[in-house]
C-alpha cells in the first residue's frame, strides 16, 4: 500500500509541476483556462510576481483580489502591495501579455485597489505632458511670486533651464535630541561604522546636494543648521554696540515690534529711481561682522514681513573677497532666519558685513509706498542653546508611521535644564525651528512632552508653515508665503544583512493625507509617486553605472510616514541605503559616491519640476580637469587653461562656457568672470599670492569647482627670478580602509591604517569602529553590536582634501625668493604642461594611493606614480632638475598596493633613490633631522590625529636611501627613516610625510627653505 501511495503522490507532483511550468512558458491547457477563479488568482499572482521581481529587489508577492470576466475583456484586480513596484507603459503591456495567456482573445484590464494600473506608471518616463488643473493655475498667494525669496544679483551668468524659479525644502534625517525619560541628550539612531544617521545624511545634504541645487539656481531651505562652525555672532538693531548702525536718507528709519517677539525692528519707506534722480538719498542699515576668527561663516538675515513690504529689497554682503548683492522678497520669509550663503570674513575688519538699502531700481515699488524692514543678522552656526528638561507629563517615543495612542510617563522630581553641549548643526530640526522663531505648534506637536516625536513631526509642519499664504496654500493664515515646490527627507535607515548583500534604495510617498488625495492647492498627491519614481530611478541607475551593478531597487512605498504625509507639496522620504549594513557602507563612506548620489537626487528634482512645470531642463556640468596656471615670460600675467569633462550619464550636462574665480592672499574669492573658451590670461601684481578656481557653466547652472591653483611673483629686489613648478598630485577623496575575514566572521573599517580622505571637510565622522564581530546583534542604540563605533569626534569637524595646497607650498617658495606656478597632475600626465626650464618641481602627493572602491567593480583610482607620470619625472631628472616629492604613501603605493610592478620599484630605486621600508612608520607625528652631508636640520611635527586644521597622516611611509650620494636626512621619533636626499647630475628630496600637514606655516617655510638651500648648492 505504501508503495502505491508513493507512486500516486509522485505522479501528482509531476502533473502539478508541469502545470506551473506551463504557466511560466505560456503552454496553457483547458484545465487552467477553465479553472476556478481562486486557482487563477494564485497562478496569475505567481506569474506577475516572477516578472516584477526581475525588475526590483523585493519580496513582495502580487496578490489578485478579484477577476471580472466580460464578453470582450477581463478585469484583474490586485491588492495594494502592487503599488510597491514601479511601472512603465512597457511593463504594463508585458503584464497584460502574461495574464492574457490565461484568457485568450480577451482584452486585459488591470486594476490596483479599483484604480487602473496605468495611474501607477511614470508619466515622465513615458514622455507625457503634465496637465495642471485649471483651478490650480488661478491660485494666487499673498506675495509677489515673480520674485524669489532670495535672488543673487552678483553672479556673472544667468540660469535659464535649471531651478532658478524653485523653492525647495529638505532635511537631513534626525539629530541630537533630548530624551526626556532618560534625562539626557542623545542621537536618534545608533553609532554604526564610524558615523550615526543623524550626522551621516548631512554628509550628502550639506557639502554636496545643497550646493548642487543652489548652483542650479534654487532657493533651498533647511529646518536644521547648515553651518558647522561653532562660533556665532548675532548683530541686532537693539544692541548699538554689537556692530549695527544706520544712515538716514530722505525716508528715515523708524521702530516697529520685533518679529522674534522681543525687542524691535526698523522700517523705512522705499525710495525709487525717480526720487533718487531728483536728489533723494537712500537710507542704509549695516551689520558689521565682528567675527572672533577669520574664516567662512554662513550669513542669515531677519526682517519683518508687513502688508506693504517690498518684494525686491537690496542686500549686499561685503566680505574678504569683495561684495555680493542679493534681492530679498520681504513679502516672504519674515520673522525667521533666511540664509544668503557662506562668506569668508577677516577678524578685525570694520567694513565687512551686511548692508541693506531702501533704494530700489523699480519705480513701481516706490510709487506704491512699499517699505523695507531690518532686524538682525547672524554670522556662523553656533552652539546649541535650547535648554531642555523632562516635562511633568512625558510621552514615550513613537515611530513616524505609528497611529497608536501615545504612552505617557510621569515624573515626580525636579531636573535642571540642559543644553545639548554640541554645535547647533548636530541638533534636530525641533530645536533649530524653535531658535529660528517658528510657532510652538510647528516645533512641538506633543506640547513639550516628547522631543523625538516633535522632531520628525516638525519637519513637515515647517514646510506647511513656509508655504502658508503662498499660491500653494493661499488660504493659510500666519504663514511665511514661500511657494515651496517640493520637499525631501533624506534618510539611510534601511536594514541589515550579515552577508555582503546591498540593502539598496527605498522611496516613500503618501497618497492620502487627512482623507484627501489632493494637496491644498488642488494638485493630485500622486505627484508624490511621480517624484519618488524619478528619484529612485535616477539614484539606482547612476549608482549601478558608476559604482555597483547590483545596487538594489526596493519599494515605492505608499505609506503614512509623517515626513511624506504632512507636507502639502510633492514630498518624499528617501531611504537611500542602510548605514547599518557593512556592504552598503563600503560605498557610503566614500565622498565620491556621495557626490554621485547627491547629483542623482539633484537631477531627479530638476527633472520632476521640469515635467510638472512643462519646461525644458539642462543638467549642470561636471567639474573641469587638467587645470594649469603658468606665468607669461614677463611674469606680469598668468595663463590659465583647463579641459571640460563629459558626463556619460547625462547628455545635457555639456559645458558651454566657464566662470573663473580669483583670490588675492588669504581672502575669499571674487564674484567671478565668465570665460567663453578654455584658456585666458589674468594680470597679476608682485608680492601677492593669487588663487584661481574654475567652474563649468551651461543653461542649467554651474559645476562644482576645480582644484585651487596658485601663483606668486616675488616683489623683493633680491628675488632669484627663477620659477618653481608646484604639481598638485593629491586628487584623492576616499572612504577609510576596510577589511573582511575569509569566513566573514569579522569585518569593518580600519582607520588606524587609513582614515580615508574627506572632501574638504567632514562632520559625520564620530570615531573609530571598535566592534568587528559580525555575529553580534543590536541590543540597544548604545550597544548596536557589529559596527559599533566610538564617539570621541562626533562634535568635531574633520579636515579633508581642500585641493588648495599649492598656495601653502607656494608661500614658502616665495619667502625663499622664488616665483612659483602650479598645475594639476593631470595636465602634466597628459603633456599639456611641460616641466622644462623650472628651477625645481614640487610634487604634492598628500595621501594619494591606489584605492579600490566598494567591491572593486571598477579599476582602482588615485595611483601615485602611474607610468605616464614616471616618464615625465624621469625626463625632468635626467635634464638636471631639482625634485621635491612628499606624501604619506609614495613608497607603499609602489611596493604594497593593489597593483605593483617591477618597473615602479625600479623607478623609485634609480630615479628617486629610495626603497620602501614600511608604512605606519610613526604614531606621534614627530620627525627630526639626523647627521647628513646636505645640511638638513631641525625638528618638525605633522598632524597624526583627525583634526579641523589638516587631513590626518596616520600611517606615514618609511623609505631608505638607495645608491651612492643618497642619504637619510630625517627620521621619525622611533629612528625609522622618514626622508631621503640625493645629489648627482640632478637633486631630489623625497619625504614619507606630506609637507602641508606640518602643524604650522613656520615649519613649512623652514623645511622648504632648507630644500631650496640644498637645491642651490653647487
Amino acid at each position: 500500500m505504501k508503495t502505491i501511495l508513493k507512486s500516486l503522490l509522485a505522479a501528482f507532483a509531476i502533473v502539478a509541476t508541469a502545470a506551473f511550468a506551463g504557466a511560466q512558458s505560456g503552454n496553457l491547457g483547458n484545465t487552467k483556462v477553465n479553472g476556478t477563479d481562486d486557482s487563477l488568482k494564485v497562478w496569475i499572482g505567481k506569474d506577475v510576481t516572477a516578472y516584477l521581481q526581475t525588475m526590483m529587489k523585493m519580496r513582495s508577492t502580487a496578490k489578485v483580489t478579484d477577476i471580472k470576466r466580460g464578453s470582450k475583456s477581463v478585469d484583474v484586480m490586485f491588492a495594494k502591495n502592487l503599488t510597491d513596484y514601479y511601472f512603465r507603459d512597457s511593463s504594463i503591456s508585458r503584464l497584460q501579455s502574461i495574464i492574457g495567456k490565461y484568457f485568450p482573445n480577451k482584452e486585459i484590464k488591470l486594476y490596483v485597489e479599483k484604480r487602473p494600473i496605468e495611474e501607477l506608471a511614470s508619466a515622465f518616463y513615458a514622455g507625457k505632458v503634465y496637465k495642471m488643473d485649471k483651478k490650480v493655475k488661478k491660485l494666487k498667494g499673498n506675495a509677489d511670486e515673480s520674485y524669489k525669496l532670495v535672488t543673487p544679483l552678483s553672479n556673472p551668468y544667468t540660469i535659464t533651464k535649471g531651478l532658478q524659479k524653485s523653492h525647495i525644502a529638505m532635511w537631513q534625517s534626525h539629530g541630537w535630541y533630548y530624551d526626556q525619560p532618560l534625562q539626557r541628550w542623545e542621537w536618534q539612531r545608533a553609532r554604526d561604522f564610524q558615523t550615526v544617521e543623524d550626522l551621516y545624511t548631512q554628509s550628502y545634504v550639506v557639502p554636496f546636494l545643497l550646493p548642487m541645487l543652489e548652483n542650479a539656481g534654487a532657493m533651498v531651505l533647511l529646518p536644521r543648521e547648515r553651518d558647522p562652525r561653532r562660533e556665532e555672532v548675532i548683530v541686532d538693531n537693539d544692541a548699538n554696540s554689537s556692530g549695527y548702525r544706520e544712515e538716514n536718507g530722505t525716508k528715515v528709519w523708524s521702530t516697529g515690534h520685533n518679529p522674534f517677539a522681543m525687542g524691535t525692528y526698523r522700517v523705512a519707506e522705499s525710495v525709487g529711481p525717480k526720487e533718487l534722480a531728483k536728489g533723494a538719498k537712500a537710507s542704509e542699515a549695516v551689520w558689521i561682522a565682528n567675527v572672533p576668527e577669520s574664516g567662512e561663516y554662513a550669513v542669515y538675515i531677519s526682517y519683518k514681513t508687513l502688508p506693504n513690504s517690498s518684494p525686491a529689497v537690496k542686500y549686499k554682503v561685503k566680505y574678504s573677497g569683495g561684495e555680493k548683492s542679493f534681492l530679498v522678497n520681504q513679502q516672504m520669509g519674515g520673522n525667521t532666519w533666511i540664509c544668503l550663503g557662506s562668506f569668508t570674513f577677516t577678524k578685525g575688519d570694520s567694513k565687512q558685513g551686511v548692508y541693506l538699502t531702501n533704494a530700489t531700481d523699480n519705480a513701481k515699488f516706490a510709487s506704491k509706498k512699499l517699505v523695507v524692514t531690518a532686524d538682525g543678522v547672524k554670522f556662523g552656526g553656533g552652539m546649541g542653546n535650547i535648554a531642555r528638561h523632562p516635562s511633568e507629563e512625558m510621552e514615550e517615543n513613537r515611530k513616524s508611521s505609528s497611529s497608536g495612542t501615545p504612552v505617557e510617563v510621569k515624573r515626580n522630581y525636579t531636573v535642571e535644564p540642559q543644553t545639548s553641549g554640541y554645535p547647533r548643526i548636530r541638533e534636530g530640526a525641533r530645536y533649530w525651528l524653535q531658535y529660528a522663531g517658528f510657532a510652538d505648534s510647528v516645533y512641538t506637536y506633543t506640547q513639550m512632552k516628547n522631543d523625538y516625536n516633535d522632531d520628525y513631526m516638525s519637519r513637515g509642519k515647517w514646510v506647511n508653515a513656509l508655504l502658508s499664504g503662498s499660491s500653494k496654500n493661499p488660504k493659510g493664515k500666519g504663514g511665511y508665503n514661500v511657494p515651496i515646490d517640493l520637499s525631501l527627507g533624506f534618510h539611510t535607515d534601511a536594514g541589515t544583512f550579515l552577508t555582503d548583500s546591498i540593502v539598496g534604495t527605498l522611496l516613500i510617498y503618501t497618497k492620502y493625507s487627512n482623507g484627501s488625495d489632493k494637496y491644498l492647492n488642488g494638485e493630485s498627491r500622486m505627484l508624490g509617486r511621480e517624484f519618488a519614481d524619478i528619484m529612485q530611478t535616477q539614484l539606482v541607475e547612476d549608482v549601478r553605472a558608476k559604482y555597483e551593478p547590483k545596487w538594489g531597487r526596493r519599494q515605492l512605498w505608499d505609506r503614512s510616514y509623517a515626513e511624506s504625509r504632512i507636507p502639502e507639496v510633492p514630498g518624499v522620504l528617501l531611504e537611500f541605503l542602510s548605514h547599518q549594513n557593512f556592504a552598503d557602507m563600503k560605498y557610503g563612506l566614500d565622498p565620491s559616491f556621495r557626490f554621485t548620489a547627491s547629483r542623482a537626487i539633484y537631477k531627479a528634482m530638476l527633472k520632476f519640476l521640469a515635467y510638472k512645470n512643462g519646461t525644458d531642463y539642462v543638467v549642470q556640468p561636471l567639474p573641469v580637469k587638467n587645470f594649469a596656471a603658468i606665468l607669461t615670460p614677463d611674469s606680469k600675467r598668468v595663463q590659465l587653461s583647463w579641459e571640460p569633462v563629459a558626463d556619460e550619464l547625462e547628455p545635457t550636462a555639456v559645458a558651454k562656457s566657464y566662470v573663473l574665480y580669483k583670490r588675492e592672499g588669504t581672502g575669499g574669492f571674487d564674484e567671478g568672470t565668465v570665460i567663453e573658451g578654455t584658456k585666458c590670461e589674468v594680470e597679476i601684481q608682485p608680492g601677492v599670492i593669487y588663487g584661481f578656481k574654475v567652474v563649468a557653466l551651461n543653461e542649467g547652472g554651474i559645476s562644482f569647482p576645480s582644484e585651487i591653483l596658485s601663483v606668486g611673483v616675488s616683489a623683493s629686489p633680491a628675488a632669484k627670478r627663477a620659477k618653481v613648478m608646484i604639481v598638485n598630485g593629491f586628487e584623492r577623496v576616499s572612504p577609510p580602509a576596510h577589511f573582511q575575514s575569509k569566513d566573514s566572521t569579522y569585518a569593518g573599517f580600519l582607520d588606524i591604517y587609513d582614515h580615508g580622505v574627506p572632501y574638504i571637510r567632514d562632520f559625520s565622522y564620530i570615531g573609530s569602529q571598535y566592534e568587528f564581530n559580525r555575529s553580534l546583534e543590536w541590543r540597544d542604540d548604545d550597544a548596536p553590536g557589529f559596527g559599533a563605533s566610538r564617539s570621541d569626534y562626533e562634535d568635531k569637524i574633520i579636515a579633508g582634501n581642500t585641493f588648495d595646497y599649492p598656495s601653502v607650498h607656494g608661500e614658502a617658495f616665495l619667502k625663499a625668493g622664488y616665483d612659483f606656478v602650479s598645475t594639476s597632475v593631470g595636465a602634466v600626465k597628459s603633456g599639456a604642461v611641460s616641466l622644462d626650464g623650472y628651477f625645481a618641481v614640487d610634487f604634492i602627493m598628500g595621501k594619494q594611493t591606489q584605492t579600490k572602491v566598494g567591491f572593486g567593480n571598477h579599476p582602482v583610482k588615485y595611483e601615485v606614480f602611474p607610468e605616464s607620470l614616471r616618464k615625465v619625472i624621469e625626463q625632468y631628472a635626467n635634464a638636471g632638475g631639482n625634485l621635491l616629492l612628499s606624501g604619506a604613501y609614495i613608497a607603499t603605493d609602489l611596493w604594497d598596493a593593489v597593483n605593483v610592478s617591477d618597473q615602479g620599484k625600479e623607478f623609485a630605486n634609480k630615479v628617486l633613490k629610495f626603497r620602501w621600508m614600511t608604512h605606519s612608520a610613526s604614531v606621534d607625528g614627530k620627525v627630526g633631522s639626523v647627521s647628513n652631508p646636505y645640511g638638513f636640520k631641525g625638528k618638525f611635527n605633522f598632524y597624526n590625529q583627525p583634526n579641523s586644521k589638516s587631513y590626518v597622516v596616520e600611517a606615514p611611509d618609511a623609505l631608505n636611501p638607495v645608491g651612492e650620494n643618497a642619504y637619510t636626512i630625517f627620521r621619525y621619533s622611533n629612528t625609522i627613516s622618514a626622508g631621503v636626499a640625493y645629489k648627482g647630475n640632478y637633486k631630489s628630496v623625497v619625504l614619507g610625510f606630506p609637507i602641508e600637514t606640518l602643524t604650522s606655516q613656520e615649519q613649512i617655510d623652514t623645511l622648504i627653505g632648507e630644500v631650496v638651500e640644498f637645491f642651490e648648492e653647487k
